[in-house]
């Protein structure tokens, strides 16, 4: 089964100009997903005709199915409408039905049809138009052999509306459409070249219908697993034995699958556990408790946190040794040990985790540079601490050391 291609094309000064952000292209691009057509390309233009022309004509060569969005209002700086007449080589011309429509919008919200609203009505002869429900511009839906251009307002609920109610369906009719089908893998504690070569046999192995992404954020790296085919059913057995064989070269980095982050996996464990958390967190100022408190539920499991952030507090509240940070400095591993066993105490709960570190960019030494980060956890049968070497940018540190303690807390939790 061929597979149908699909190109997005955003028109606008705006969008280059970073005034508005183009959250369309990504809209549009988890629709098309789910029908079976597969975007290669999103391209953004702005307001030049030769540009917008010149960019019709390249994504013709690559696409078979060419998204429009932007670029049909009224006014002179609107040139979709016009370059698509050109491009097609017809006339503008007042569709009545278009007219119909953008009349009775007008009048039901009391206002007056001006000459500049009636242009609205004025499509390309080439096109059949495309109701907008709840706009002025109507949409342009053009034939060019097995090939479709459709053109949309880039006013995003006005595109939904005319994607979900006419777009979708008319390409699912109009074309024979294979499955896409994902399944995401989810790793952390490894870097995405090394995880690459652990698992270089295993990605080689696969056939040819499925192929493998390796998605990177901070922490974590995502492995997206795509199959196309004709038959949903078998594409998710086949990824589903492909995921169950990736274990033996990575299992200890898979955390999960799908869309739920290391967060909501560490808190259904201890749910299931029935343990309990509490966090003493110094150089991630609460990021940490953050995380864990953004999951709904989070209160049957974390009980509270505290933010020793100075020598002070460390003594005082949270009770550290002084001569534990006279000796070793508060950024060391007996130093994070006492505070991750003095938080569990203080809270009562199973376990207790902490960090400590240099987030930068000042407070270096030489034997600690910035990006120094100690971190611990805690229960009734041991403590485990991790020395972390990260980078010199403060708020990455604070999102890393946060997820290698989500990580930490995975690894070091009892059976």
């Amino acid at each position: 089964m061929k597979k149908i291609l699909a190109e997005l094309l955003t028109i606008g000064d705006e969008i280059l100009y970073g005034q508005i952000v183009d959250t369309n292209s990504q809209w549009m691009s988890v629709e098309l997903d789910k029908i079976g057509v597969k975007v290669i390309r999103k391209t953004t233009v702005g307001d030049e005709e030769q540009e917008i022309l010149t960019a019709f004509a390249e994504a013709e060569k690559r696409a078979d199915v060419i998204l429009i969005t932007g670029g049909l209002g009224p006014t002179s700086d609107d040139m979709t409408k016009p370059l698509l007449a050109k491009y097609f080589n017809c006339v503008l011309d007042i569709n009545e039905e278009a007219l119909a429509e953008v009349t009775e919008f007008f009048k039901s919200r009391g206002r007056e049809l001006t000459e500049l609203n009636r242009q609205q009505a004025a499509l390309p002869k080439a096109c059949e138009k495309i109701t907008n429900p709840v706009g002025t511009a109507p949409g342009m839906w053009f034939n060019k052999g097995e090939k479709v251009f459709m053109s949309m307002p880039g006013v995003p609920h006005e595109m939904k509306m005319m994607m979900t109610e006419q777009v979708l369906p008319r390409l699912t009719k109009k074309y024979q459409l294979p499955v896409i089908h994902h399944k995401v893998i989810r790793t952390i504690g490894v870097g995405e070249s090394f995880l690459a070569e652990k698992i270089a046999d295993w990605e080689n192995s696969l056939p040819s219908h499925l192929k493998l992404a390796y998605l990177p954020s901070l922490g974590e790296v995502k492995l997206r697993l795509t199959g196309f085919g004709h038959s949903l059913s078998e594409l998710e057995r086949e990824t589903s034995e492909y995921t169950e064989k990736l274990k033996e070269p990575a299992g200890e980095y898979i955390y999960g699958y799908g869309e739920t982050p290391i967060e909501v996996v560490i808190g259904n464990t201890l749910r299931e556990k029935k343990l309990t958390l509490s966090i003493a967190e110094s150089c991630t100022g609460g990021f940490l408790s953050h995380l864990m408190t953004s999951v709904p539920g989070s209160s049957d499991y974390f009980l509270g946190a505290m933010i020793p952030y100075a020598y002070e507090i460390k003594m005082r509240q949270l009770g550290v040794k002084p001569e534990t940070l006279e000796k070793f400095g508060a950024v060391s591993e007996p130093t994070i040990i006492e505070m991750a066993n003095i938080v569990r105490a203080k809270f009562n709960t199973d376990i207790g985790v902490a960090t400590s570190g240099i987030a930068g960019p000042g407070g270096a030494t030489p034997d600690k540079p910035v990006g120094t980060v100690w971190i611990a956890y805690s229960d009734k049968h041991h403590t485990v601490t991790k020395k972390l070497q990260l980078s010199k940018d403060r708020m990455i540190n604070i999102r890393l050391a946060s997820m290698a303690v989500l990580n930490l807390i995975r690894l070091s939790i009892p059976e």
